[in-house]
């Protein structure tokens, strides 16, 4: 699924235009990427919680020469889903053999 076809499907869930719903995602996304940038953690209960987690500087190998490269620490945005939001993906008709 799209963000396009998001917009589309609360649009026509909620009978608001395209148009609102597509600022409305933008600025809710905008929102998660500001708070995320400052440092603070989002959790929307029966969804899940995003957060910024720290990756230590570690040694890597270039495959072609097998030189070993220094990749710096960094931060990397994660998600992880609420265990309401895990067990209803998991009982999915999607996920029936």
């Amino acid at each position: 699924m799209t963000k396009a076809d998001l917009v589309e499907q609360v649009a026509e869930k909620t009978g608001l235009t395209r148009t609102d719903v597509a600022a409305t995602v933008d600025n809710l996304l905008e929102a998660i990427k500001k708070s995320l940038e400052n440092g603070k953690n989002i959790e929307i209960r029966g969804f899940g919680t995003f957060k910024i987690k720290p990756r230590k500087a570690r040694k890597a190998r270039n495959p072609r020469t097998g030189q070993e490269v220094p990749v710096p620490d960094r931060k990397i945005p994660v998600f992880k889903p609420s265990n309401e939001f895990k067990t209803m993906v998991m009982n999915s008709e999607v996920n029936r053999v």
